[in-house]
């Protein structure tokens, strides 16, 4: 669950993506628009949250290692974060329409194709495409509400999207759960099929074509490009170190691509005409600091949560279902206290708030360290899943309205954009960090834990080619019932101390976005925020 359901500015996105309205959609159209854009973005949000509660399936079934399940993941996210804004920009140079359809009809095929794959390469190269896919898809379908509805009404379309995308966010992973559970995990990517099929029949028949302002502005793909090789290198070095170590040549070579990539996309957004990240915002001490805190506290959360489904499934023995609804009080909580939470930076400015709710994040945090192997759902791992989501509620709206109050109307899509990749981005970077801290403490876990049971040389043997499967490895063959259940829980427990130093690295980082948060973000309310703060409240 490396996003659960929207990132942050998603609904400013929406906002201020049209800018001045360029032609009167026909009433009409107006349903079918906010449909289509429902619908297809739906599509994209449960896609960033099913695939976590299948990967065990899938692992087994294609006799994955965990680096190359991470592969399934960061694949979609790696792309959709790097190309989110050129995906944008697209739709404002070439059609907005017609660039949602197009990501529409790429995300749909590659669909198909990840329910075809035979082996975890091919899903992993199909995952890929249906980042791209997103990539247009996701920008498009905010923006195809922006120029539908004109400012006096789309509060109200915003509000109704942002309903129905908190609704996919809590039923996409039970649904997905279900899916594999009874089914096949196939199944998570063919739901997606007929979804696109609807969206694409709307769209031909009743959504009307419109263009940015922008789209005089020029594309920067030079940035998406060095975007995608600073994050892909680093990706990549990350997951395959535990593997192929860090001294090796392909190791260091990704790595080295991922440094160069970030210096040279640094140096391209200095002179493009229109970069997808003004460097010239980062002057901004509140805009600086929101980002900061977004990079911090949203790398916890994705790199935190994308191993909880694991431990739930493989170390607890949940079924897929019960994963998938383990979260379901974070994102009820976060539903429920919106509202409350959208008038905090009205009331208190947006210091503390910042503050507050990543502290008690880092709560949440901490507390999924505390149960072991066997611990129960209610008492072990609830009550993390209910301060962490309290945390969350504290700090998303006024993190989003500190964004935006942060510069100045003109420049309100492009800093929403950026944070909204910001957050994207850190989730991406995280699970491959994270990734090679789980790996490290869960080797040094399992061959402690074998020594202590007195493995033979034949099981440790064994194990240590099965180590790069996680809670996932296999049991030697030809052992008796005693040690097969001791391997078994030797495998368990060494998940858990990984599974430990990982929650406890993301409630580390939760306490230094609050710090981020104490230091650089200064003022009270800016002059206009009631009525951002007002278009925050109806949007949740």
């Amino acid at each position: 669950m490396a996003q659960i359901g929207k990132a942050p500015c998603d609904d400013t996105l929406i906002l201020h993506a049209a800018g001045p309205q360029e032609s009167a959609c026909p009433d009409a159209s107006k349903p079918w628009v906010l449909a289509a854009a429902i619908v297809g973005s739906s599509m994209a949000f449960i896609d960033g949250t099913v695939v976590n509660v299948a990967l065990p399936a899938i692992q087994s079934d294609l006799h994955a290692t965990a680096f190359q399940a991470q592969w399934v993941v960061e694949s979609y996210a790696l792309l959709l974060a790097a190309l989110l804004l050129v995906g944008g920009a697209l739709g404002d140079h070439y059609g907005r329409r017609r660039i949602f359809a197009i990501g529409v009809g790429i995300f749909a095929l590659s669909s198909v194709a990840c329910a075809l794959s035979a082996t975890v390469h091919q899903l992993i190269a199909a995952r890929a495409a249906q980042g791209i896919g997103g990539a247009l898809l996701v920008p498009g379908s905010l923006a195809l509400i922006s120029a539908a509805f004109p400012e006096k009404e789309r509060g109200k379309a915003i509000g109704t999207w942002s309903g129905f995308s908190g609704i996919t966010a809590a039923v996409g992973p039970v649904l997905g759960g279900f899916l594999v559970d009874h089914f096949s995990w196939t199944w998570a990517f063919l739901i997606n099929v007929p979804m696109a099929l609807l969206v694409l029949w709307i769209v031909w028949r009743h959504v009307p074509e419109s263009r940015g302002a922008s789209a005089r502005g020029g594309l920067d793909l030079w940035g998406a490009l060095l975007a995608t090789a600073a994050l892909g290198g680093i990706v990549y070095a990350f997951i395959e170190a535990p593997t192929q170590h860090w001294n090796s040549p392909a190791v260091l070579a990704a790595l080295g691509i991922g440094i160069v990539g970030s210096a040279g996309f640094i140096a391209v957004e200095r002179k493009a005409r229109t970069p997808m990240l003004p460097l010239g915002l980062l002057r901004i001490g509140n805009f600086s600091g929101a980002n900061l805190l977004t990079l911090l506290l949203y790398a916890a959360l994705g790199g935190g949560l994308y191993f909880f489904p694991l431990n739930m499934i493989q170390v607890q023995g949940y079924s897929a279902t019960v994963a998938g609804a383990a979260l379901l009080p974070f994102i009820f909580i976060m539903f429920a206290l919106s509202g409350w939470a959208g008038q905090l930076v009205d009331r208190f400015g947006p210091r503390m708030p910042l503050v507050v709710g990543p502290s008690i994040a880092a709560v949440g945090f901490a507390l999924f360290a505390l149960p072991g192997v066997g611990a129960s759902y209610w008492s072990g791992f609830l009550p993390a899943v209910v301060v962490l989501g309290f945390g969350m509620t504290v700090t998303v709206a006024p993190l989003t309205t500190t964004v935006m109050n942060a510069v100045g109307p003109e420049m309100a899509g492009v800093a929403s954009g950026v944070n909204n990749a910001v957050s994207r981005a850190a989730a991406v970077l995280a699970i491959a960090v994270f990734g090679a801290v789980m790996a490290w403490a869960f080797d040094a876990a399992l061959a402690h834990n074998l020594r202590e049971m007195g493995a033979s040389a034949q099981v440790a043997a064994f194990l240590e080619g099965e180590r790069s499967k996680l809670a996932g490895a296999a049991m030697p063959p030809g052992v008796d019932a005693a040690t097969a259940a001791a391997v078994k829980h030797a495998v368990a427990e060494s998940f858990v101390a990984g599974f430990r130093w990982v929650m406890l690295l993301s409630a580390g980082l939760a306490v230094l976005s609050a710090v981020s948060a104490w230091r650089m973000i200064r003022g009270g309310p800016a002059a206009g925020s009631p009525s951002i703060q007002k278009t925050e409240s109806v949007s949740s």
